[in-house]
């Protein structure tokens, strides 16, 4: 083995000649080739060679002799600089496996490959290949044929002679229909035809009975054959990125499938929602099909969003009233000390979130839940759970008071907290106000917003362009130049690792959010205007493209089971889950299929069922309207607000009314509240405490709160239990921010080593992401004390430090870091104690799939010194395993300082990197 060294020849080959017993060799990794051909003539001596590995080398030529390797069965050449197919190998009779990936320039295979009979596994990714040679059929022994990343449009006509094939990858090709040739191949058990055109499925495709693993994502397929469902065998089917719409009747039959990605289709049968939870809800959805007639019921989620004095409150109002709605309008503005056509100070000041139905089209049943966000910071960590695919946003922009300078805040921040929310996102924007503005002004107001909104569309875009451009000049270059400098772009980033990265920004690229006209003027006094723009929400809504889930079909026992959650005389807060099966008996419902209508119902945003958590699956969460008026009070900044609801009981003397304000006081500035007193907030929602356990329960899943001084055994024993809600805190850790810094408490240097993992948000910082994550990992720390923007706690008896930054200039990100500390010896303590974090913050990240960010090692030894722009190593080593024999990393700042690999990559690469969404 002499892989992994700087070889750049083996002079005449004579000491490798010698070696006449040689049966392995792997000269893999090196740089043979760069100087003269690279490998000698006498290597042909080695009669008795079996494996050859020259991947990953320099060479453009293999020797004349190469072919006398008579007992050859193994050679790899992948990722070199091969300019064609060497005539060498044609000799090499007892050749079993064969890899010539990577060499891009190969171009076309002769016809006399098919002098290889014994050839059982053959890789020709990335080789340039437009065409197959029909000598490739008559490799009747081949088993495994990897032809992914080439130009091919069609398959050979005699390609179904490989019956002994089992593995066949055809992925990011140009196929536009599918090779007829592969249904003739019975032994056929894994199938890779993702990246390409294709269209149509055959109907014979259940003629592939052995088949267990089927990728067909990013292709132009709109429907499935009904025989796909006889594929039995089937473990592994990847359908995402495609324009499929219905599933075939029976697709739930498909029980042995593990790996099942369907994201990014129009789904309409079953929905998008059931889909999205597997093969076993779909089985049960079909089930349900079967046992009730389908319903369709158009019904669309509409929220209306932007700063607080937009007016969303008085669009809302105008748009859902009928005839009266003048008068409405004017007696809101005759009470208001606003100027006339913007909503009253009164509806703005503690509503919050508010959600209604509006039935906007009562002919074709076209019902939209409306959605009105509020406009102040303060709702940030709860607002994010109401953005969801397949809703239409409304951006509302008073452009009475808006000048071009304050665009990003008015406009453009709302596009980036949507758009990493909510990838294509469908956005209408409104202009309020427009009555207040004269003519000029109101089409120069409306012009800027549009230009502006296109400028920042197009950095936005070049600026993932250019990643992408990083990304494919890294993966140009061979894997151990990426290693040979710490100054290269993706410094020791594998291949696998580097393609998914890019997979990801093109993603982000192809998901930008489609925003579908310019500014639409409204007043409320403007009939026509109000008429306008109803007709747009409601054209866009019935709009199939657009919104394919409006003419989703349901069972019509699941929409009567929705319809029984919300009549008149269910207004209680929850339901118990007995309560909800004696519901579902009156749709129709046995209890062995109310779960899955649960479950529909939930992923919709009907209800909250959750039924994996082990208190909260006992009950369904039907009343939502009440349930954001809970979430509404923890989102209050207003101390007289608070005040009045704790006050409302006349029987309290002025001791107790002291005491309650002490506790505001507390809770505004520390985030801190005992839970009676979130009892008397609550009132009249909850009656006794057991529905406040419950309340509090559902606030710690959503990630708004956690128990200070939960038992871990055994109760309270009537102490009072105390709450923490992150998103209050207002007072700083020093301590901590001395620690993150490299220094104790007294100011010294540590002498551990010290492990700080960093995410950067280049474009937005989720809202709310900081407070929901000081909540996740609280079952992880102890002894933990907080501050507005960091944690400062132990995992065991290793401490760690969780820090948030914001932006302290337009050109800088938002910066998150997870640290700890260890001597050298022990480093691997500091690794499990912020590997759980880690894991923690990757989970909430993928909430938001449209976000983009980075996430990368520091270097520890500019920690140490206090750098303040410490070196940086790639994130995604995180996941990569450490390589053999590597220990010491240089860090190119300050004389090329050496550090130890174990503070750069963890003992195993358990750590979810970012690229796994």
């Amino acid at each position: 083995d002499l892989s992994h060294n700087r070889l750049r020849g083996l002079g005449d080959g004579g000491a490798l000649a010698g070696l006449r017993g040689l049966r392995k060799l792997s000269l893999s990794h090196n740089e043979l080739g760069a100087e003269g051909p690279g490998l000698p003539p006498r290597l042909a001596e080695l009669g008795r060679l079996e494996e050859l590995d020259l991947s990953f080398n320099r060479l453009r030529c293999l020797p004349e002799g190469l072919g006398r390797l008579r007992h050859l069965r193994a050679l790899d050449v992948d990722h070199n600089l091969l300019p064609s197919f060497p005539a060498p190998l044609l000799e090499l009779a007892a050749l079993e496996e064969l890899d010539c990936s990577g060499n891009r320039h190969l171009g076309a295979l002769p016809e006399g490959i098919a002098a290889l009979r014994r050839l059982k596994i053959l890789w020709l990714s990335g080789t340039g290949l437009a065409a197959l040679p029909e000598g490739l059929c008559q490799l009747s022994a081949l088993e495994s044929l990897m032809l992914d990343g080439n130009r091919l449009q069609a398959l050979p006509a005699g390609f179904g002679s490989l019956q002994r094939l089992k593995m066949l990858n055809l992925s990011s090709n140009l196929l536009g229909e599918f090779p007829a040739a592969i249904l003739a191949l019975p032994s056929l058990e894994e199938l890779y035809l993702s990246r390409n055109q294709l269209a149509l499925l055959p109907p014979r495709l259940c003629q592939l009975r052995q088949l267990r693993t089927l990728w067909l994502d990013n292709n132009r397929i709109r429907y499935l054959p009904d025989s796909i469902v006889l594929l039995h065998s089937l473990e592994e089917l990847v359908l995402q990125g495609n324009q499929i719409a219905i599933l075939p009747e029976g697709f739930g039959q498909l029980s042995r499938i593990t790996l099942w990605k369907i994201k990014d289709n129009p789904l309409i049968q079953p929905p998008y929602e059931v889909c999205m939870k597997g093969i076993p809800y779909i089985a049960a959805y079909q089930q349900e099909l079967a046992h009730s007639q389908p319903a369709l019921k158009p019904r669309l989620k509409l929220v209306l969003m932007g700063l607080k004095d937009a007016g969303k409150t008085l669009l809302r109002r105008c748009l859902m009233e009928e005839d009266g709605q003048r008068e409405d309008v004017a007696s809101l503005e005759a009470g208001s000390t606003q100027p006339r056509g913007c909503p009253g100070q009164q509806q703005d000041i503690g509503r919050g979130i508010e959600v209604m139905d509006w039935t906007a089209d009562a002919e074709r049943g076209l019902t939209f839940i409306v959605y009105e966000l509020a406009g102040d910071p303060s709702y940030d960590v709860i607002q994010s759970f109401f953005l969801s695919p397949g809703a239409l946003y409304v951006l509302v922009v008073n452009l009475s008071a808006y000048v071009p300078q304050r665009f990003y805040p008015s406009v453009g921040y709302f596009l980036h907290w949507l758009g990493s929310k909510v990838p294509h996102a469908v956005v209408c924007m409104v202009g309020t106000h427009a009555d207040l503005c004269a003519e000029r002004e109101l089409e120069e107001k409306c012009l800027d917003i549009h230009h502006q909104i296109a400028q920042q569309e197009k950095r936005d875009a070049e600026g993932l362009q250019s990643l992408v451009q990083q990304v494919d000049e890294a993966l140009g270059q061979d894997f151990d130049l990426r290693c040979s400098s710490p100054h290269a772009a993706f410094y020791g980033v594998s291949d696998k690792n580097l393609r998914r990265k890019k997979a990801q920004f093109q993603y982000l690229l192809n998901h930008r959010p489609q925003i579908l006209s310019p500014v639409l003027p409204f007043s409320c006094r403007d009939r026509c205007q109000v008429r306008r723009l109803r007709d747009k929400l409601l054209s866009v809504a019935e709009h199939r493209d657009i919104f394919p889930n409006l003419h989703r079909v349901l069972p019509k026992s699941w929409q009567v089971l929705e319809e029984l959650h919300f009549q008149p005389q269910a207004q209680q807060l929850w339901l118990s889950w007995w309560d909800s099966a004696r519901l579902g008996l009156q749709a129709g419902l046995t209890e062995d299929r109310l779960q899955s209508a649960l479950s529909y119902l939930h992923e919709s945003g009907k209800l909250l069922y959750f039924e994996e958590h082990l208190t909260l699956r006992e009950y369904v969460f039907h009343n939502l309207p009440r349930l954001i008026d809970i979430l509404n009070v923890f989102c209050q900044r207003d101390a007289t607000v608070l005040l009045q609801k704790l006050l409302s009981d006349t029987q309290i003397d002025e001791l107790r009314a002291t005491q309650l304000h002490h506790y505001v006081e507390g809770f505004l500035l520390h985030g801190l509240l005992p839970a009676h007193v979130i009892r008397l907030l609550l009132k009249p929602h909850i009656q006794s405490r057991e529905d406040l356990q419950l309340i509090l329960e559902l606030l710690e899943k959503m990630g708004l709160c956690y128990c200070v001084n939960k038992p871990k055994c055994k109760p309270l024993n009537g102490a009072a239990a105390w709450y923490k809600f992150p998103c209050y805190v207002k007072n700083e850790v020093p301590h901590a921010e001395a620690w993150i810094n490299g220094a104790n408490l007294s100011g010294q240097s540590f002498v551990v080593e010290q492990l700080q993992i960093e995410y950067s948000f280049p474009f937005i910082f989720p809202p709310g992401l900081f407070a929901r994550y000081s909540v996740q990992i609280n079952s992880h720390v102890v002894q933990r004390s907080d501050g507005k923007y960091q944690i400062y706690a132990y995992r065991g008896k290793v401490p760690v430090v969780v820090s948030y930054r914001p932006a302290r200039g337009t050109l800088q990100p938002d910066t998150l870091s997870i640290a700890s500390h260890a001597s050298l010896p022990n480093i691997w303590t500091a690794w499990q104690a912020i590997t759980p974090l880690v894991e923690e913050l990757n989970v909430l990240l993928q909430e938001w799939p449209g976000l983009y960010y980075t996430v990368h090692v520091l270097c520890s030894k500019c920690l140490k010194r206090g750098s303040p722009n410490p070196h940086t190593f790639p994130g995604e080593l995180l996941s990569q395993p450490r390589p053999e024999g590597l220990t010491e990393i240089i860090c190119p700042k300050n004389g090329s300082e050496r550090v130890n690999v174990a503070l750069v990559y963890p003992p195993t690469p358990t750590v979810i990197s970012p690229c796994s969404k």
